[in-house]
């Protein structure tokens, strides 16, 4: 077991945390939450999916990311036509004597932006699952790896508008979060057009690299999760099934098939990067409860109950929330 982080550790990694917040707070104006749910995906290494929609500054957020992180960017415009070799790459007859070459795609970045990943095809979705869950592409049966670290972030609209599909749930799973970018408000419309001449984004300073990530990650691992906290966790997530003992009324109502054990890793890896952002050495019930709906939101499928009653995943959660103890008596 890795010992726990000393105050002086905890201070270095929370200033970084705070330079990485204040940069996005640069790009996306008066958006504190979905900066500070960006912000632990990135500490927790994980994938990304923003959902709202178009002109709220997905993309620009999302391509600030990359300049204040200094790492290799790419931006696929996912549309119906996309093809799945378009985004792994393909091999092609190269040479005098005609051999297969593997040419990368653009999945080939530390940062790649999947715009509007819900217009192109299922197929074409499909591609990205094993370059999320792996960090690898594999083409003609060659196993080609992505570089270090990766991170795919993606931008949906919502699927009630025209030309969308939506995401097969395994793809779904393997998004640590998904974020809902709300309507810009008129005082935040006030500042985009008095500071932003023809609404033109801020290019922020780098404040981190590949090289001063690591430490970061690895601070991020020695946070400490106490037994406790992991025991409510797995009760949390083992009450999202509605065959479980242990699921309130509305889940065995409205919900067809609950989370999987990634909501579980989720919780633990973007809870540690929570405490850490609050300069706290070790995770908490606090954590858990400010990530249930980023985690489980995306994660759980409603049945046609939940449609006809307008009942949502943000119900559910919070029911869960509410029923599912911090402990248990022994």
């Amino acid at each position: 077991m890795s010992e726990i982080l000393s105050p002086v550790e905890v201070e270095k990694a929370n200033r970084s945390v705070t330079a990485l917040k204040e940069g996005l707070n640069q790009v996306l104006i008066d958006q504190g939450v979905v900066v500070d749910r960006v912000a632990t995906a990135i500490l927790a290494r994980g994938h990304l999916l923003l959902e709202g929609l178009p002109g709220l500054g997905k993309t620009e957020l999302c391509k600030g990311i990359a300049r204040l992180l200094s790492l290799p960017f790419k931006r696929i415009q996912f549309t119906p036509d996309l093809l799945p070799g378009d985004i792994t790459g393909t091999c092609v007859l190269e040479g005098e004597h005609r051999e297969l070459v593997f040419r990368k795609g653009p999945l080939f970045a530390s940062i790649v932006l999947a715009d509007e990943i819900n217009r192109s095809s299922p197929k074409t979705q499909s591609a990205l699952l094993e370059a999320m869950q792996e960090a690898s592409v594999t083409v003609l049966g060659t196993t080609h790896m992505l570089p270090q670290p990766f991170f795919v972030l993606a931008t949906q609209n919502p699927i009630e508008l025209e030309g969308t599909y939506p995401l097969p749930e395994a793809q779904l799973d393997r998004f640590m979060f998904r974020v809902l970018v709300p309507a810009i408000g008129a005082r935040t419309l006030t500042t985009l057009l008095t500071e932003r001449v023809r609404g033109a984004p801020p290019h922020p300073k780098p404040v981190l690299d590949a090289a001063s990530l690591e430490p970061l990650f690895a601070a991020v691992d020695r946070v400490h999760l106490p037994k406790p906290v992991a025991e409510f966790i797995g009760r949390l997530v083992e009450a999202t099934h509605p065959t479980s003992s242990g699921a309130p009324e509305s889940v065995r109502r409205f919900v067809r098939y609950g989370a999987s054990p990634r909501a579980a890793l989720a919780f633990a890896a973007a809870g540690r990067a929570l405490a850490l952002s609050k300069g706290k050495p070790n995770m908490g019930f606090d954590e858990v409860k400010d990530l249930a709906l980023a985690v489980l939101g995306h994660r759980l499928v409603l049945g046609y109950e939940a449609g006809l009653e307008k009942v949502g995943v943000d119900r559910i959660v919070s029911d869960l929330l509410d029923h599912v103890p911090e402990v248990t008596r022994a």
